[in-house]
């Protein structure tokens, strides 16, 4: 497994990183074997945010022990809005982290490039915690493009979080080429893009053409975490096999699709979008009968229910029409159901 410097930080790990938000919905105590069996495994780089509910917490009391705690790195985020709402996060963060400093601070999912003197009080915010030792690097994460190339072309963070897979556009690729040319750390999110890639061989082969990128995983159960760390020793490359598994892969994934990040919700009419406006494509690569239940049976059917209010529209990072691909989905999953019970 390379290691790999994120940008200019002088932090330095595997290109392995274990993504904590999916371990919010584990018990304390498989979330913390989780957690230091990545880390005896190799792992360094630990990810986590204020708004993962119960994950800071979880995270703290796996790396209490401070002959472990200086020997990993741990990045959290911030969604505060303004630089009085940053200290407070940060200091919450320190608690439940139970450390007195904080590897990487970003600010999380920015809808714009926060810069000194704008109002926000948010890079202030940021430099003061930096110059206090409070937070060692600071960084941003974006899911949109414009705002992701703006905020590493300011020069003003240490790092950049950003979607990436081997589904990546030219745009996001040069992107990610972009950071290495001006020594920022490009650390990868969603590198199975929201669960549509099923290969992990071949997302790890993708990431390893990268010397720059940090991809980290979300993780939440055991045979996850295993399938991870078998990498650690025996690294997939990129053979002409994977390569041409990846071309079809993205000529079947071409165009506009849900990465079921979820930022759009809540829907005014109840509609589970993150899940239902990709029911189409988990049906295909991911299939379960369990999608065919009269739970998402009913949970489909609320799309008969959309106003049209474009709510979801406004807050999608891939500006992606909602409601036409809600009921595009819908109809696919009708004929899908239909096809099974003529079936059985």
């Amino acid at each position: 497994m390379r290691n790999v410097a994120i940008g200019k930080t002088g932090m330095t790990v595997p290109q392995n990183g274990f993504g904590a938000l999916p371990i919010q919905r584990d018990s304390v105590e498989t979330a913390v074997g989780l957690l230091r069996k990545a880390y005896e495994g190799g792992m360094r780089y630990f990810d986590t945010a204020r708004a993962y509910t119960d994950s800071e917490e979880k995270v703290g009391i796996a790396f209490e022990d401070q002959s472990i705690r200086r020997n990993l790195y741990i990045a959290t985020k911030t969604a505060a809005k303004n630089g009085e709402d940053l200290k407070r996060d940060l200091e919450t963060s320190l608690r439940l982290l139970k450390t007195d400093y904080i590897d990487l601070y970003q600010l999380h999912q920015i809808p714009q490039v926060f810069k000194p003197g704008d109002g926000s009080g948010l890079y202030e915010a940021l430099s003061q915690a930096k110059e206090q030792g409070l937070v060692r690097h600071i960084g941003v994460t974006a899911h949109k493009l414009g705002v992701a190339e703006e905020a590493v072309e300011s020069g003003l963070y240490e790092t950049l979080q950003y979607p990436f897979s081997y589904l990546a556009s030219d745009r996001e690729i040069r992107l990610a080429k972009r950071c290495r040319e001006l020594g920022i750390g490009f650390i990868c999110m969603k590198g199975l893009a929201g669960g549509l890639i099923t290969r992990s061989d071949a997302a790890m082969a993708f990431m390893t053409q990268f010397d720059h990128v940090v991809p980290i995983w979300g993780i939440q159960r055991d045979h996850e975490l295993d399938e991870w760390l078998s990498y650690m020793d025996n690294t997939p490359e990129m053979t002409e096999e994977i390569r041409a598994y990846i071309e079809g892969e993205k000529k079947e994934l071409a165009g506009d699709f849900c990465r079921g990040c979820g930022y759009c919700m809540p829907c005014t009419v109840g509609i589970t979008i993150n899940q239902c406006a990709r029911m189409s494509l988990m049906l295909r690569r991911a299939p379960s009968q369990s999608w065919l239940s009269e739970y998402w049976q009913a949970e489909m059917k609320k799309i008969e229910a959309c106003v049209d209010c474009r709510i979801c529209t406004t807050r999608c990072p891939y500006e992606l029409d909602t409601p036409n691909l809600l009921r595009k989905n819908y109809e696919d999953y009708k004929k899908v159901l239909a096809n099974e019970v003529s079936v059985s």
